[in-house]
């Protein structure tokens, strides 16, 4: 299931593999008119997995071989043969659009034989229900969409929940998935949930905090398939693999494999990748997650933080226990906040395809200049960070970081280049957050930094 977001959600303000095996795989009214066009992203620009080969097969195995909670999978399992993908429920107008790019990626990256059909045409190998909101949380109380195998709707879902039908340790292979998206969240948010849910209805079941550049990680800094993402897809559906393999069949065919599906990978050097530990990901999912005090979520911040230097880490999950820190205290200290944004800076620096990441932590830096009045300063941060946030596809980031702009053009005097960014921005930002209420309150929030006198 996608988790109600972690580090996106942190922004200036958005699937994973459940705890068992039974359970489902794992973020006033103004008027249309008065708003530009909703944007959308056109050419998708995945980069190719900066990493060995022997890294990417070590972590396949564990995307494939076990459940976000620890448990192993017994066995590799995936569709045999062609695969129909078909709409049911109240699906968003922006469902059909985004479904068909993601489809035509699978097909041209992923090598994968998948197309959807209409209705009539029997019931389809995955079936993707838009529901409501509280329907899916109903169901599961802290998952924003989820996918579960064997069953077909909703309904079908809740009869079953608790029986060997959904439980993913008992498949041999694949052959019936539903993902339940909600239909009354931005457009934004029911893409992120269709991009994570539908690889994880084809492939990998479990998140790895360590992976830098996947939505196979529930920080959600990345929220549409990456060029990683697309090699594990491709990895899954080839020739040398087949359901009903164990850990040790797929990982000695994955060499040969991998070498000739990603030959830039032969070259680059292997690192030892230190797993995370459970205490950790508890010590952040309980700092962020729903139904904890101020002082439990500190607690946690800090249990994080020592955790990550006890370990020794200085890649994107010691960055990420600064940033979150720096999120919890902004509120009544911010300089220390900027102390540990700038600290979360050093280590997402060091570490390479973090480029989403410093995007995030420049909407928090810049932000904080711009109620200083450093105009030029935000400027300095936040023009590097857009390129990253449409690379990445976040249009709510990105419209975030324009408005940012525009104030800190204002204060900077470009009052002209400030109005023209504004206005850019609220195409990106209807597609990010959705309602006309929404992204007027996102304005009002941004423009509220601003300790110029507002004209």
């Amino acid at each position: 299931m996608k988790h109600f977001a972690l580090f996106a959600a942190l922004a200036l303000g958005a699937c994973s593999a459940a705890p068992s095996s039974n359970a489902p795989v794992t973020r006033a009214m103004i008027a249309d008119s008065a708003l530009p066009p909703m944007k959308v992203f056109q050419s998708p620009a995945p980069v190719t997995p900066r990493m060995s080969n022997a890294n990417i097969a070590e972590d396949f195995l564990s995307l494939h071989f076990q459940l976000e909670s620890g448990r192993a999978l017994p066995t590799f399992t995936r569709f045999e043969g062609p695969i129909t993908v078909g709409v049911a429920g109240t699906p968003p107008a922006s469902l059909g659009p985004d479904l068909t790019r993601l489809l035509n990626r699978l097909r041209n990256e992923a090598q994968i034989d998948i197309r959807q059909v209409t209705e009539g045409r029997g019931t389809p190998n995955i079936v993707i229900e838009a529901v409501s909101r509280s329907d899916i949380r109903r169901a599961l109380p802290q998952a924003a969409c989820f996918v579960v195998p064997n069953v077909t709707s909703l309904r079908d879902f809740r009869r079953s929940r608790r029986s060997e039908k959904t439980n993913w340790a008992r498949l041999n292979e694949r052959k019936q998935m539903a993902i339940f998206l909600p239909y009354d969240a931005s457009p934004q948010e029911v893409r992120d949930c269709l991009h994570e849910e539908l690889a994880q209805a084809l492939g990998p079941l479990n998140d790895l905090y360590h992976l830098r550049e996947s939505v196979f990680n529930d920080d959600n800094v990345h929220t549409v398939l990456t060029g990683f993402d697309m090699l594990v897809l491709r990895a899954t559906y080839s020739p040398e693999l087949r359901s009903g393999m164990d850990r040790g069949e797929v990982a000695a065919r994955l060499p040969g494999l991998l070498s000739r599906l990603n030959p830039a990978g032969n070259g680059q050097q292997e690192y030892p990748q230190a797993l995370t530990p459970r205490s950790w990901i508890d010590a952040v999912q309980n700092a962020l997650g729903p139904g904890a005090s101020s002082a439990e979520r500190r607690a946690s911040v800090n249990d994080a933080l020592k955790i990550a230097g006890d370990m020794n880490w200085t890649d994107n999950r010691r960055g990420f226990s600064h940033y979150i820190a720096g999120r919890m205290m902004q509120s009544y200290d911010p300089e220390m906040a900027q102390s540990h944004y700038a600290t979360a800076r050093r280590y997402f620096l060091r570490t390479p395809g973090t480029e989403l990441h410093q995007s995030y932590l420049a909407a928090q830096t810049a932000a904080y200049e711009i109620t200083r009045g450093n105009g030029a300063e935000a400027l300095r941060q936040i023009t590097p960070a857009l390129s990253a946030a449409r690379n990445g596809e976040n249009a709510a980031l990105l419209a975030t970081l324009m408005l940012l702009q525009a104030e800190a053009y204002t204060l900077t005097g470009q009052y002209e280049a400030a109005r023209a960014v504004r206005l850019d921005s609220l195409g990106w930002a209807r597609y990010g957050f959705g309602s006309d209420w929404a992204v007027r309150a996102k304005m009002n929030e941004i423009s509220s930094l601003n300790p110029a006198p507002q004209g």
